[in-house]
């Protein structure tokens, strides 16, 4: 069983996948790169602009699915270039706090949308 997940307070998916699905007592978010809702442009033209976006993305549809950032229990950041680690953490610990979830970091070759970086969530309500 699984329920879709979608909100107009995310970006619309841009390919042949869900904002995210509810199942089981976890909500599994797809990636998001720094995509305005309500335009669907990107935005933001260095790594910490972007990841601002892509978090508010996140807690967006998060919320959709009756969770917040404090139901994430693992995190995937993609990175364009591994050298902007600590500009997209800066950010990112802002929404995270004093408990943050599991995360791996990657670089990747490239991003959709040639994006500096793409999160996807895991939370368990």
């Amino acid at each position: 069983m699984k329920d879709v997940v979608l909100t107009p307070r995310g970006p619309k998916p841009i390919g042949p996948y869900s904002q995210a699905i509810r199942s089981s007592g976890f909500v599994f978010v797809s990636g998001q790169v720094a995509l305005d809702p309500q335009t669907g442009e990107f935005v933001g033209s260095d790594v910490r602009q972007q990841t601002e976006r892509v978090l508010e993305n996140l807690k967006a549809i998060l919320e959709a699915a009756g969770a917040s950032f404090h139901h994430v229990v693992k995190t995937t950041v993609f990175l364009k270039d591994m050298n902007d680690f600590a500009a997209m953490n800066e950010v990112y610990a802002r929404y995270f706090g004093a408990a943050p979830p599991a995360r791996s970091t990657v670089q990747a070759a490239r991003l959709p949308k040639d994006a500096l970086v793409e999160i996807e969530v895991i939370a368990s309500l």
